[in-house]
């Protein structure tokens, strides 16, 4: 086991370094200047001012050097500084990642808790009016565009009906509860606001669905086909054939079996969901990672552009590796491979 969880973790670093290095290239090959980008129209026609700011930033030096120069801030907990902001990366993705990992929890959440006994039932009574409500909800989950989908519900519900909030994480006139995570629902009952806890959960109603309604139809659809195999197995014959409850053999026997599929696809789902969901956040006003990653490369902002890359390569590699833990939990024979 100790061998199986050190050989991940070094395949982790590299994954990172090579999604960096990848990136840094890409970077510098698209078409646009950070200096014009950051500069006015003014300040970016003299010359001495547009060296020095690349200067200032290192634009000047070999790709090369930049590049190690990026390792070795990273290696040493520095991001650098936003070309957009003027302030350290690594303070603007503790303003905005909160408000990400917040609503991407929520949504992920949502997601399994309704998909996966979604799936099981569909796969359980196949054919049957649940199958039916069930395909029917993961098509749309999976077929609906994010942009269309959050513009619909903000139309309906909060629009015509006036039952939720509008965009942003509190109401306009509300003040946010004292900084300790950076989370509301956690910082609001942590001091015992429960009125803002009630403001920012319903301003995460909206915004979570949509955000959840691609991953629920991907789980949904993922557990349903694995249990479909899985009833088929002979040792799920075998349990029936010994008189086991249906429950039990569902969710003993067949279950365990069919959630390896399940777990790859949810985790990565999560990671992509932690990522920044860029459009539900710009239209449902949402101060996260999504909007920051988007602001950034419209401001060519290199050091953020570059941050937010490592950052985001990180998570994918992490859950991958969590994912690769919990196989070997699942599934022992996968750490003897």
């Amino acid at each position: 086991m100790i061998r199986y969880v050190v050989s991940r973790l070094l395949t982790a670093v590299v994954m990172v370094l090579l999604a960096t290095l990848v990136v840094f290239l890409i970077a510098n090959t698209v078409p646009g200047d950070p200096a014009m980008a950051a500069l006015g129209d003014m300040q970016a026609s003299d010359p001495v001012q547009v060296r020095e700011f690349r200067a200032r930033y290192g634009l000047d030096l070999p790709l090369w050097e930049q590049y190690w120069r990026f390792l070795q801030r990273l290696s040493q907990g520095d991001l650098g500084i936003s070309i957009a902001s003027r302030r350290p990366v690594l303070a603007d993705i503790v303003d905005y990642a909160p408000a990400t990992l917040e609503l991407a929890t929520i949504a992920f959440a949502l997601s399994v808790v309704v998909g996966l006994p979604l799936g099981v039932l569909a796969a359980v009574r196949r054919d049957s009016w649940v199958d039916h409500v069930a395909r029917f909800v993961s098509l749309i989950g999976v077929s609906a565009p994010t942009f269309w989908l959050a513009f619909i519900m903000l139309a309906v519900f909060y629009g015509q009906l006036n039952w939720a909030p509008g965009p942003g994480r509190l109401d306009p006139v509300a003040f946010p509860p004292e900084r300790i995570t950076g989370l509301l629902l956690i910082d609001s009952a942590w001091i015992g606001d429960w009125e803002t806890f009630y403001d920012a959960l319903a301003h995460l109603v909206l915004p979570s669905i949509v955000l959840a309604a691609s991953t629920l139809g991907l789980i949904t659809r993922t557990t349903r086909a694995a249990m479909l195999e899985a009833l088929n197995q002979d040792y799920v014959r075998v349990a029936r054939a010994k008189g086991l409850l249906a429950r039990v053999v569902v969710t003993g026997h067949a279950l365990p079996n069919a959630m390896l599929p399940v777990v790859t696809l949810g985790g990565l789902a999560y990671a992509n969901l932690l990522a920044g969901a860029v459009m539900t956040e710009t239209v449902f006003s949402w101060p996260g990672l999504g909007r920051y990653t988007f602001r950034s490369a419209v401001a060519v902002d290199f050091p953020a552009i570059m941050a937010i890359t490592a950052i985001v390569a990180a998570i994918f590699v992490m859950v991958n590796f969590f994912v690769d833990l919990s196989y070997a939990l699942l599934d022992p024979r996968v750490v003897k491979k």
